[in-house]
């Protein structure tokens, strides 16, 4: 008899909750450099121009890394990729918190920042290679929940040293998160997808027969076996076969809008939005942000509950809903703020963190997991390393626009305006999900890339 494709072993849980802390790197220096600029900007003596590049020049390196992850995740592997992103990790956090320059304190952000540009998306692209498709959507979204505890452990150690104001200490904390990952993904399988792609079907057999907990794998061998020997190794210009378009159309669209709706401007600059609102102390926004990190966290845990039951697409549409209404809220609220309207029943301060734990909730629910999870399972195995590649650097190249400008755009169109206009992005984002973004619950990767591969014909 067959064995049961869906089998799932303790092991495979091991696996991904270990590739999946490298979203807790990720995670990390997202929510860290939030508190930590209240000081840098102290010690330095930054401008709003220099507290920009402070806090974007993590996404630069981002994008350099996304951008060559893709061909490195293919030709030594997914596991070693990320080995090496956690080392990268390490050695820029030590020279950000040994940095007596703001210059050099601005390369070891680089260096992070290539780290967590090639860690973001190879991990989840391990993560689906070796799960079972009817908990892939949860597994993957791993990476997703221990990003949220990455931030939020950012948050608690902020608002630690806080007093202090010790913001190298913030960052030295990072270090413990990048071990780990680098121990453990050296004791981690290589992904079996990509040791078939390498033409290697004995040893991926043998990790199959582990992370599956059965002796008899041949039906699924057979299966990534025939999709590889149907493309063979993939190309850049590959990306834009008939049957690679639609994915790569949604895999970008997804990326830019993900980080058009805001979400890293409130990761970034929550405690700035608080002072904005009216709390001026630093110790006092930060403590306000850590709530909001509690409900990220919370709630990607009813996300990967759900993601594998209610499907993509719905909550990927309730999410969006949700972070438009929160934007105009927000929007509304500053707009009344400073057309005088204030002193009224309800605060802005209150109406600020109502706005943003609804929009950080809804985005936790679908847009945050569910971006990942789409990409590490829409493109073929052939381009999967090259085209989620493509995707991320899309997304980190958005990220850093955002997050480069948004200081400058309230200087120019004011706090309203900036959340209005997100509120805004956030609609089109649900009409691009209704209009294109299919249901992949259920389905393998074979069967997901068979799907593209007949919408891609003329006709299909």
């Amino acid at each position: 008899m067959a064995p049961e494709p869906d089998r799932i072993t303790g092991f495979v849980l091991v696996v991904a909750a270990v590739a999946a802390v490298a979203g807790i790197l990720f995670g990390f220096d997202t929510g860290v450099i939030s508190g930590a600029i209240l000081f840098i900007n102290e010690e330095f003596s930054l401008t709003s121009v220099m507290t920009e590049v402070a806090v974007s020049a993590v996404l630069m390196g981002a994008i350099i890394g996304a951008l060559f992850g893709g061909p490195l995740s293919d030709r030594v592997g997914r596991r070693s990729s990320i080995l090496a992103a956690s080392l990268i990790f390490i050695a820029g956090t030590f020279v950000v918190v040994l940095s007596p320059l703001f210059s050099i304190f601005i390369i070891g952000r680089i260096l992070i920042g290539i780290a967590i540009g090639v860690a973001s998306f190879v991990a989840p692209l391990y993560i689906s290679e070796i799960a079972p498709e009817s908990i892939r959507g949860a597994l993957v979204s791993l990476n997703q929940l221990l990003i949220t505890v990455g931030i939020l452990v950012a948050y608690g150690v902020n608002y630690y040293f806080a007093g202090a104001g010790d913001w190298r200490a913030m960052f030295l904390a990072g270090v413990i998160p990048g071990t780990v990952l680098l121990v453990g993904m050296f004791l981690m399988p290589r992904s079996p997808r990509w040791l078939m792609f390498m033409s290697r079907p004995g040893d991926a057999a043998k990790v199959l027969r582990k992370i599956r907990g059965t002796a008899d794998v041949s039906d699924e061998i057979g299966e990534i076996e025939r999709s590889v020997r149907t493309e063979g190794a993939g190309t850049w210009s590959d990306l834009f076969a008939p049957a690679v378009r639609l994915p790569l159309l949604l895999g970008v669209g997804l990326a830019i809008l993900q980080q058009a709706t805001g979400i890293n401007t409130v990761i970034y600059y929550a405690p700035t939005i608080f002072q904005f609102a009216g709390l001026a102390e630093a110790t006092a926004s930060i403590a306000a942000t850590v709530g909001i990190g509690v409900v990220n966290v919370l709630v990607t845990l009813i996300a990967i509950w759900l993601v594998d039951r209610a499907g993509r697409r719905p909550l990927l549409l309730w999410s969006l809903a949700g972070m438009g209404i929160a934007m105009l809220l927000l929007g509304v609220g500053f707009a009344l703020e400073s057309g005088g309207a204030g002193g009224a029943a309800v605060s802005l301060g209150q109406v600020t963190a109502v706005s943003l734990i609804i929009y950080v909730a809804s985005f936790a629910l679908g847009l945050g997991p569910i971006f990942w999870l789409l990409i590490a399972e829409i493109y073929p195995l052939s381009v999967r390393g090259l085209a989620m590649s493509l995707a991320t650097v899309t997304n980190w190249a958005a990220n850093f626009i955002i997050a480069a400008t948004f200081l400058s755009l309230v200087d120019l169109i004011g706090e309203s305006g900036v959340f209005l206009l997100y509120a805004l992005v956030a609609l089109l984002a649900w009409l691009f999900v209704f209009k294109l973004v299919p249901e992949t619950k259920g389905l393998s990767l074979e069967q997901i890339e068979a799907y593209f591969r007949s919408r891609g014909r003329p006709g299909g």
